[in-house]
């Protein structure tokens, strides 16, 4: 019997994320999902739209079919 993983090369907040100290923050994904940790990667509020920023991943936990992940934002793209 297998199970169903996706492997994601960006996170997507779909504006769910919430913030735990300063520049670090936890978003909780629906499914089983892999991430790169301690590489810099992407960060999006859609698939489709702009980049709001750069982060790298703390911690990736898999529990009851989510993926819990925390994350620490290094840089942020400003439109001001």
């Amino acid at each position: 019997m297998g199970m169903p993983v996706e492997l994601n090369t960006m996170i997507v907040t779909k504006g769910r994320e919430k913030r735990v100290e300063e520049n670090l923050f936890v978003l909780n994904k629906d499914g089983y999902r892999l991430y790169p940790i301690d590489i810099p990667i992407d960060v999006r509020k859609t698939m489709d739209g702009d980049s709001s920023g750069t982060a790298v991943i703390k911690k990736v936990e898999w529990e009851q079919s989510k993926t819990t992940l925390t994350y620490q934002l290094i840089s942020l793209n400003s439109t001001n």
